[in-house]
């Protein structure tokens, strides 16, 4: 095989792979004196785009954790929450990422918006929802996605697919339509209480804007621009 035969198409090739960013900029003097509430005018305008067809699932977001020896890991979510507090998503306790959160709580999150140019990149130190606020979000999901909760033992290995099948049918007999599903012990949230959110909006020559919020001892927040 020579040289030119590992050559990648130009369609394929993602060295040929160029997107200029037209968007307006990100100016300190627009931003809200709080992240979370810049997030949520963000978030809005992600939704927005969502519903034209624009942007699909504007809440999934890239969640990395790192065990206690440092070796990371990265999977998407779907954040179900958010407040002054921080971000919230759900998962199983004894799910890859939620045995490394208990070794090491520092995580990382990424909202991937690239059809609008723009991410938004935090990290933060992760804690357990209480049961209370678990239970009125299991509550909320749909049947099959509340016996999924119970069938699923997230991240450990199967034998096939039949047997992840068969323990759903299994729970469906168990708990019909409309009967009340308990919530899971090993299931719940987790709300990632940001120490630093960085809003990134596409410019053009790759000279991007880049505004980092960083928490102080003392509540407040200070804001500095990074290179791109």
């Amino acid at each position: 095989m020579t040289d030119s035969d590992l050559s990648p198409d130009p369609l394929v090739d993602p060295a040929a792979m160029r997107k200029q960013y037209r968007a307006a900029g990100l100016d300190e003097k627009d931003l809200a004196a709080h992240p979370m509430d810049q997030f949520s005018r963000w978030f809005e305008d992600a939704a927005r785009a969502a519903l034209h067809g624009t942007l699909y699932e504007p809440n999934a977001m890239v969640v990395s954790t790192a065990d206690a020896a440092g070796r990371p890991s990265s999977r998407t979510v779907l954040m179900k929450g958010y407040d002054t507090d921080g971000f919230v998503f759900y998962t199983n306790y004894d799910s890859r990422k939620a045995r490394e959160l208990a070794d090491n709580p520092y995580v990382s999150l990424l909202f991937p918006w690239h059809p609008i140019a723009r991410q938004v990149i935090v990290t933060g130190v992760a804690r357990r929802t209480g049961r209370d606020e678990t239970a009125a979000y299991f509550r909320t999901r749909p049947h099959g996605s509340q016996l999924g909760a119970w069938a699923s033992a997230q991240s450990s290995v199967l034998s096939s697919r039949d047997e992840l099948d068969a323990a759903y049918e299994e729970l469906g007999a168990r708990y019909p339509e409309g009967e009340r599903v308990p919530v899971p012990p090993h299931w719940g949230g987790f709300r990632i209480a940001p120490e630093t959110v960085e809003f990134w909006q596409g410019r053009e020559s790759r000279l991007h804007d880049r505004l980092r919020y960083v928490a102080r001892r003392d509540g407040a927040w200070d804001v500095e621009r990074l290179s791109p």
